[in-house]
């Protein structure tokens, strides 16, 4: 067969293009389902405080709010960064700047306004040294699933949407753990919860650039 008859032949078969992927398809019950794995392990490891209490709390919205907003820079950022060749996403790198302008402010305004004697206290709580563990560990199930559901989009930007996939692991496991924690004050979320998500996005950015390669 010639070229000329191979190409009038396939131009005849009457095929549709495929449907593009979507990646908000892909992601959206990839996170939800690292959610509820991190719920459950959340439950069986280290409980959860009285939430009949804590939800009447402003500083329980406050964790749950900074979280959920780094959580959705990061999906802001992974999602353009999912179709080859895709950019950074200015509207994720706004988000996120706003998302620790916040929190900043409202850890330094808190700071300033307690007395020296409780500063360390306010920064250090009495967890410090296990919240951006925990949180790191409790985003491991989300960011697995997050990948699962990346890698066939074939992004070229590799260690981009491993980062972002991170960041926003990392953010959804903040807001779960904040289920448990009952550390209260701004500082110690802008600093310790920060750590944990940061290292979320930083070890991201490691593990998709091998996972997600194709």
């Amino acid at each position: 067969m010639k070229t000329s008859e191979l190409i009038g032949a396939l131009a005849s078969a009457g095929g549709e293009p495929s449907p593009p992927r979507r990646p908000l398809a892909r992601i959206a019950p990839a996170a939800i389902a690292g959610v509820v794995l991190a719920l459950a392990a959340l439950s069986l490891w280290l409980g959860m405080q009285p939430l009949a209490a804590a939800i009447r709390a402003d500083w329980f919205w406050m964790k749950a709010a900074y979280c959920l907003a780094l959580a959705v820079s990061g999906l802001l950022i992974l999602l353009p960064s999912l179709r080859p060749g895709g950019r950074i996403s200015a509207v994720g790198l706004a988000a996120l700047a706003m998302a620790l302008a916040g929190i900043a402010v409202m850890a330094g305004q808190e700071w300033v306004s307690a007395p020296a004697t409780l500063w360390p206290k306010l920064w250090l709580g009495d967890s410090w040294d296990l919240c951006p563990w925990r949180i790191l560990l409790l985003a491991a199930p989300i960011y697995a699933l997050l990948i699962g559901g990346a890698r066939p989009l074939a992004p070229t930007r590799l260690g981009l949407a491993g980062a972002a996939a991170g960041l926003m692991a990392g953010g959804l496991a903040g807001a779960v753990y904040g289920f448990y924690c009952q550390e209260h004050t701004a500082p110690f979320v802008a600093l310790w919860y920060s750590l944990g998500i940061g290292l979320s996005a930083a070890l991201g950015a490691l593990v998709g650039a091998r996972l997600l390669r194709w």
